[in-house]
């Protein structure tokens, strides 16, 4: 992706310098020229924006993390796209001006156990607050934290997280998926799946490294890397450090095994087991963590200037017009002050607060129970995290999903974060793991009979092809395209190969031409030739004597045709070979077919031949002795 430096995005954004680049977008630092504020704009490369799919679930994502509210996450601002100048889609996020969490581990090596508690505090905080909206952030990794100037840690590429509907496979984009590989969850290499648990098994490969100053695993390729994850036990930090607490060893040891079901459920149930742990080493210390811990109140409405003059003024009335004290009889009726019924009705007001306040909270909407976020997770695991908060769960559906695995939980209603009455009923949604159904044998059927049988399933027709066949009859079924036993989705379109016969091709007769080029081109045409010799007085040695199918006709494709080649004339005549080299002279005789009886005479190294029998130029039948003398 070209550099965008310069660019102004949506007519608002000044994009001023790339600070980084990935598999999937380009970060820039930008100037909101509206609000008058620095912001970083990721903008997704060129070559993803034209997936309209991709494009959509980029801004699906992006409206769940401005969903996520925390003081430990990178917030997002704004989405859109440039429809002025570069075409781009963009989402703007906080700037957070600091330094990333690698960078503060190659610098120190490894942390202290109270440094690392600390970072594990705020990254599990807002994992949590995201676990509860049902976002999964799936890039848990030291690029991915951020600590600002002022120490705030920041999470950031929420943009990029996925919510309850949205899955994640090893082939959305390598090059991300291979750059964390060393964080990866056993069940994201393997099925491509994630939920709050990976998160979980992330952070703790996180604080493994934090403690120890290096991965739990590493090799030659990321894949390799992966696959240690998959069939490989993290081992225990207190295998390479010793200080560590027994409860923290166990419990970074649980957040990394291999069986999602033994680490916590989610970065609440993490984050409580890591400050449970900080309290324990250090009683005195007020554990605070970096979110804002302390609850807002509402701002008490300030009084008006005519009620303020009211108010400073009635007790000058009440000392000027004050009556003369009278003794009170019985039967007197007293009389009561303005202040005392005043502070009479405050306190009626204040018992009516209070009674509203107690209804709402035991008994009234504000008694109702957060629904814990369960996307992802088997009917057992929701069960288990419904049934103590006294919540019961009911199957309402069961939907066919290309990412989540058969069994597992879709969708909830109300969903993660959202509140029910107690003893309520969450409504479950429930994945029956991708829609594939078989393509059905179709070899042998006639096209009509095919068609019907597809379209029984919730499969198309994608039409007739035809090409010739020796072994499928005219007319029937030769194979469909995809091919029978694949399992495919839903109105995935088939197309059906009917045969057209057996190809008969056309043939000219070769009779008298020659057998070489005979045998080529009928090889050639698709026949299986076969050949036999023959002498002929009429037809020269190498042109064919007879052809078998014989004439212009046509045969079938594949079918023999035999050849007849001529081995020329049977008889010969007697070459003169007088006064020739011995050896050079029986070569000639037996290139004709002729037998040779030499017959020497004299004592010189290198014989010539003296006489012939047969006479030179007699006619004689191939295979006659001829007797040469030589001497």
């Amino acid at each position: 992706m070209s550099d965008l430096s310069g660019e102004l995005i949506d007519g608002r954004y000044q994009l001023i310098s790339q600070i980084a680049q990935g598999g999937m977008a380009s970060i820039y630092s930008a100037l909101d020229t509206r609000l008058d504020r620095k912001v970083a704009v990721k903008i997704m490369h060129p070559h993803l924006a034209q997936d309209e799919a991709f494009v959509n679930r980029f801004i699906r994502e992006a409206k769940a993390a401005a969903a996520l509210t925390h003081p430990n996450a990178v917030s997002v601002q704004d989405q859109g796209w440039n429809t002025n100048g570069v075409p781009a889609v963009f989402i703007v996020m906080e700037m957070v001006e600091g330094n990333t969490l690698r960078e503060y581990l190659e610098e120190s090596g490894k942390f202290g156990i109270a440094q690392t508690l600390q970072y594990l505090t705020a990254i599990l905080g807002a994992l949590a607050a995201a676990h509860k909206l049902g976002i999964i952030h799936r890039d848990i990794k030291p690029e991915n934290i951020l600590i600002s100037h002022d120490g705030r840690i920041k999470i950031a590429d929420f943009g990029l997280a996925h919510g309850a509907l949205i899955g994640s496979t090893l082939t959305a984009e390598s090059s991300v998926v291979l750059g964390s590989v060393s964080y990866l969850s056993p069940e994201q290499v393997q099925r491509g799946i994630s939920d709050s648990r990976s998160d979980v098994y992330s952070t703790g490969i996180l604080a493994y490294e934090l403690l120890v100053g290096e991965k739990p695993f590493s090799g030659d390729s990321p894949i390799q890397i992966a696959y240690m994850h998959v069939n490989n036990r993290v081992p225990r930090v207190s295998q390479s450090r010793s200080d560590i607490p027994k409860e923290l060893d166990e419990l970074i040891f649980s957040a990394t095994s291999a069986n999602p079901d033994e680490r916590p459920r989610d970065a609440g149930i993490f984050l409580a087991a890591i400050q449970d742990i900080a309290r324990s080493l250090d009683p005195k210390r007020n554990q605070l963590s970096l979110e804002l811990d302390i609850p807002m109140q509402k701002i008490s409405e300030k009084p008006s200037r005519s009620k303020l003059k009211k108010s400073k003024a009635e007790p000058v009335k009440e000392l000027t017009q004050e009556k003369p004290v009278r003794e009170l009889t019985a039967g007197t009726k007293r009389r009561i002050s303005k202040r005392v019924r005043r502070n009479r009705i405050i306190a009626v007001l204040l018992a009516v607060a209070l009674g509203i306040g107690g209804w709402y909270a035991l008994i009234g909407p504000g008694s109702r129970i957060v629904v814990p976020s369960v996307v992802g997770a088997s009917l057992d695991e929701a069960n288990a995290a419904l049934t103590p908060l006294g919540l019961s769960s009911e199957v309402i559906e069961k939907r066919f999903d290309e990412e989540i695995e058969a069994g597992r939980i879709l969708e909830s209603d109300p969903s993660g974060g959202g509140k029910v009455d107690t003893g309520g009923v969450v409504k479950l949604v429930i994945s029956k793991g991708q829609e594939r159904y078989v393509i059905p044998v179709l070899t042998g059927l006639t096209p009509e009979v095919a068609i019907k049988t597809l379209t029984n399933q919730p499969l198309k027709s994608a039409g007739i092809t035809e090409e010739f066949n020796s072994t499928i009859p005219k007319g029937l079924v030769i194979s469909s395209n995809p091919s029978n036993g694949q399992k495919v989705k839903r109105d995935t379109p088939v197309t059906i190969l009917v045969s057209k016969g057996v190809e008969e091709i056309a043939y000219t007769t070769y009779v008298g031409q020659s057998g070489d080029q005979a045998q080529n081109e009928l090889t050639d045409a698709g026949f299986n030739v076969e050949s036999s010799f023959a002498y002929s007085e009429t037809i020269a040695a190498g042109a064919v004597i007879s052809q078998i199918p014989a004439g212009l006709v046509s045969a079938p494709k594949g079918s023999t045709i035999t050849l007849v080649v001529s081995k020329g004339s049977k008889f010969v005549f007697i070459p003169n070979v007088y006064s020739i080299e011995t050896s050079k002279a029986i070569a000639a005789l037996k290139d004709l077919g002729l037998k040779v009886k030499v017959r020497s005479m004299g004592k010189k190294s290198v014989k010539n031949v003296t006489n012939v029998s047969p006479k030179v130029g007699a006619k004689v039948l191939r295979g006659t002795v001829v007797t040469i003398t030589v001497g």
